[in-house]
């Protein structure tokens, strides 16, 4: 049986692709099919558990990792630190 990766392993392998130039741009967020994140993994089935440690690893990382139930897709931290802020006045 070959060696699968960890989840901080595989959070190491997200983190590089983000650098790395395709689709048409230099760098960036990407989104991955659940298909190619087994490939990836090398398993055939992900555990609700396992994308939590995954999760986890990228975020350790400066990356968010969200699971959009048909894809997971990578982004940067750093894109939020920009976001408006909802003021407490509006929380009502």
């Amino acid at each position: 049986m070959t060696d699968r990766p960890t989840p901080r392993d595989a959070a190491c392998e997200l983190a590089e692709f983000y650098a790395e130039p395709f689709g048409g741009k230099p760098n960036g967020s990407f989104r991955i099919s659940p298909k190619n994140l087994r490939r990836l993994l090398r398993r055939r089935r992900i555990t609700e558990e396992f994308v939590r440690l995954l999760s986890e690893e990228l975020f350790e990382l400066g990356y968010i990792f969200t699971d959009m139930e048909t894809f997971y897709t990578v982004t940067s931290a750093r894109k939020y630190t920009n976001y408006r802020r909802l003021s407490d006045t509006l929380i009502v």
